[in-house]
């Protein structure tokens, strides 16, 4: 009787061990994984895998070193992904030892955020702030701003464009909105990560330049949105493509996602025809190879990856954008995300069932 007994606990005790190294919440053995990139999402990225390592377990790391940084670090394999709030384009894609798969995790804004104290709602067109930073505004009560800011009473103060220095998603955004609207900043500047800037103080990364903007009185630059509203540091209202003045916030970002978005995902939606769009709205990526078996890579390493990504896109982590300043993604962009997800491999096999 004893000995049945015994058998019996042991059985038991075997069973309850089984289902709770099988939990549905993380697996038997923990994984630990790693990103690096964009600063642009920093702020959510930090939120959402400390809520996914605490219902699974898994250890998530994200090193914020830029969007250049982030590739950088995805091309040498070294990461388990890569953040980026540029697409790669077709050239860029070809030079990656792999096929990769973009899948957009959330929506932002691109502010012009500014240091002058008593300057409230101040309000900026595109081929002003080109000509910022072409060098050719470079005091606060430029008639051209003045004339847009009625009552507003502007200083005769020299104005100080920060820019990032570091190859920057973040600057890929704004430089493509300048060069939809700026014939001369297309000519002179141009669109990129990394841009040779005529005038203006460098900063890396969104919070050096958030930084810098807050200590330097006169000072003018381009910055995540999260960064402005963390830090209380004023920001413009800024043109739209149809006149309107408008404020960034979760409807006007996602206003200017509306229409039509490729199967890849790979798009920009500055200067948004929608007439309640903030023009300097953008989705940030994660990037990652299509076939996962690469770099001693266990297939374990590789669903765990998969299982956060694919949670990034669900209700619970898009919950998560508002409460740090961003917008959830819609629909189409998840629809078309979660068929990218499917089609990661590991030796060829679907990674997700």
């Amino acid at each position: 009787m004893k000995n049945l007994l015994l058998t019996t606990v042991l059985i038991l005790a075997v069973i309850f061990s089984s289902n709770a190294t099988n939990d549905v919440n993380g697996p038997a053995k923990k994984v630990s994984i790693s990103g690096a990139g964009a600063t642009f999402p920093l702020p959510f990225y930090n939120l959402a895998f400390k809520t996914y390592q605490d219902k699974t377990g898994n250890s998530i790391t994200y090193g914020g070193i830029g969007s250049g940084g982030g590739i950088r670090s995805l091309k040498d394999k070294i990461v388990d992904f890569g953040g980026s709030d540029a697409y790669l384009s077709d050239k860029e894609m070809g030079e990656m030892p792999a096929a990769v798969v973009h899948i957009p995790t959330c929506m932002g804004a691109v502010v012009l955020a500014y240091n002058l104290p008593g300057v409230d709602n101040l309000k900026l067109t595109g081929d002003i702030i080109a000509d910022i930073y072409l060098g050719k505004i470079t005091k606060w009560n430029d008639s051209r701003i003045a004339a847009i800011n009625p009552g507003v009473n502007l200083p005769d103060k020299a104005m100080s464009p920060v820019y990032r220095s570091d190859g920057s998603g973040t600057t890929f955004v704004f430089s493509d909105y300048m060069t939809k609207v700026s014939p001369e900043w297309a000519e002179k500047i141009g669109t990129g990560k990394s841009l040779k800037w005529p005038v203006g103080m460098a900063a890396k990364g969104n919070p050096g330049v958030a930084g810098v903007i807050s200590q330097t009185e006169g000072s003018i630059g381009y910055v995540g949105s999260e960064y402005a509203f963390a830090m209380k540091i004023q920001f413009a209202q800024m043109r739209n493509a149809a006149g309107n003045f408008i404020t960034p916030n979760t409807e006007s970002i996602s206003a200017a996602a509306k229409g039509d978005m490729p199967a890849d995902t790979r798009t920009m939606i500055t200067n948004s025809a929608a007439p309640d769009a903030y023009p300097i709205s953008c989705f940030t990526w994660i990037i990652l190879y299509k076939e996962q078996a690469y770099a001693d890579r266990n297939q374990a390493q590789a669903e765990e990856t998969l299982k956060l990504l694919n949670w990034m896109l669900d209700a619970e982590a898009q919950a998560l954008t508002t409460k740090v300043n961003y917008s959830p993604l819609p629909g189409k962009a998840v629809k078309n995300a979660k068929a990218l997800l499917k089609s990661v491999t590991y030796n060829g096999q679907p990674v997700l069932k």
